[in-house]
């Protein structure tokens, strides 16, 4: 009895030990410098749980900002299992995004590599990477949207927003959504069979980031394993529009083409592009329009401000029914560009995290930061990226569709403040998980101006 009960004791203080070892391991990782002071959380999760706590759309991450308070604006944590320093300063952050492919490279957790396809440009660095990014700016960047995509986009906006009028009460954010993919898939793969496109698009409507809200609940997971499904329904529409396409060698002028035509563009690489750019754009820029209007919209000044500045161009025009130009777009709508800047938001994106979300909410930087403000931009080039405005990214990574961004907000604004009285259907709110989201939806209650 008693040798078993040493054994017992040997077998306990040996796993003790082990166990010990390796949590001290985790807490302490090889370093040939110096690490930044932190935290390591539990072996394998990390701190990602407390990552991903919920936390109010004008406040800082609590978990970033637990931990600046106590090591600093640079320190290190782990999250979605990886060793990360996370960073807060604009100096570090600026040159983070400005070194890239010298000391950093970009990554991204690999559930979303998943989805977006371990062989997409996205994922690319280098080089290729700035390839990849001109052959986008052609459809994306200022001469691609000027030449084949700011009349469809007034077109299909006046047309959705009309519609809407008449039910008197819609969901914007979805409405959004689906004024973006069906534009950008129409754009990006022209002359698709009617069936073939509804196909395509369903498929790409499934595509969101709700997953992303938490990786430890049944639900994420029913939500990621849908995502999968809609990119495997997807890449089988576009595989087929592929495959066709380069056996005829018929160019249609349109994104697909310009791909088929690149030589640094595989059958995989392209089609895992060609799935995710509507995905990335429809996401993002939605959920920007959705944080505008609900601001404006509680905002009578800046409403009246928008109104007066749209009017105007309308009562300008010999045709009143033509939707914004590319010139009256770049320089009759300075205040709309205001309120375009003040809305933008980031989500907090050895790993090392930048966090700019916090920068802006600064007060040293900028005053009262969370009240919502387009006049502090008066006066002052609108740029896209500095050391403390970091709406598009920077360096290398700056946003290749940060100029199709802009547009679609535009575009939605103009015609929506200039024809329609809207206003919140109910209290709109807003948190973080860390990416913005929409707890009980973004509707708005829409209905024609007297005047109009």
């Amino acid at each position: 009895m008693s040798f078993v009960w040493n054994v017992s004791i040997c077998v306990t203080a040996l796993v003790v030990v082990v166990i010990s070892k390796w949590w001290y391991r985790w807490s302490n990782p090889k370093c040939n410098g110096k690490l930044p002071p932190g935290s390591m959380g539990f072996p394998i999760i990390g701190e990602t749980i407390q990552f991903f706590k919920p936390y109010g759309f004008y406040e800082i991450s609590p978990f970033i900002k637990k931990r600046m308070l106590r090591y600093g604006p640079l320190f290190r944590t782990n999250i979605f299992g990886s060793n990360t320093v996370v960073t807060t300063d604009p100096d570090v952050i600026y040159e983070v995004c400005r070194q890239e492919n010298k000391s950093f490279v970009t990554g991204y957790p690999g559930k979303f590599t998943t989805l977006i396809g371990k062989d997409n440009p996205l994922t690319e660095q280098g080089n290729i990477h700035k390839h990849f990014k001109q052959i986008t700016l052609q459809f994306f960047g200022s001469d691609g949207l000027k030449r084949t995509m700011i009349g469809d986009l007034n077109r299909a906006t006046r047309e959705d927003l009309r519609s809407k009028a008449s039910q008197g009460k819609f969901n914007l954010k979805e409405a959004v959504e689906n004024l973006i993919v069906t534009n950008i898939t129409e754009k990006m793969i022209t002359n698709l069979r009617p069936e073939t496109k509804k196909n395509l698009i369903d498929s790409l409507k499934g595509f969101n980031l709700e997953w992303f809200q938490s990786f430890f609940t049944l639900s994420t997971w029913r939500s990621f394993y849908r995502l999968v499904a809609a990119r495997k329904a997807g890449l089988q529409v576009i595989s087929d529009v592929y495959l066709t396409r380069k056996e005829s060698g018929e160019n249609h002028g349109d994104f697909l083409s310009m791909i088929l035509e690149d030589t640094l563009f595989n059958a995989k690489s392209a089609m895992d592009y060609i799935l995710t750019l509507p995905f990335v754009a429809k996401d993002t820029t939605s959920t920007v329009t959705c944080l505008a209007v609900k601001f404006i919209a509680e905002n009578p000044k800046v409403l009246s401000k928008l109104k007066r500045e749209h009017e105007a161009i309308i009562q300008n025009r010999e045709d009143k029914e033509f939707g914004i130009s590319w010139e009256e777009y770049k320089h009759k709508i300075p205040f709309t560009n205001m309120v375009i800047n003040e809305r933008y938001t980031i989500p907090a994106g050895w790993i090392v995290a930048v966090a700019p979300s916090v920068i802006h909410y600064d007060p040293a930087i900028y005053e009262n930061p969370l009240e919502f403000n387009p006049w502090r931009w008066e006066g002052k080039e609108l740029v896209n990226s500095s050391k403390t405005f970091m709406v598009f990214g920077s360096g290398l990574r700056s946003c290749a569709g940060a100029e199709f961004a802009k547009l679609q907000l535009a575009i939605f604004l103009h015609h929506l403040v200039a024809n329609y009285d809207f206003s919140m259907a109910h209290d709109c709110e807003v948190t973080r998980k860390p990416l913005v989201c929409f707890p009980n939806g973004v509707h708005i209650n829409i209905s024609h101006s007297p005047t109009k």
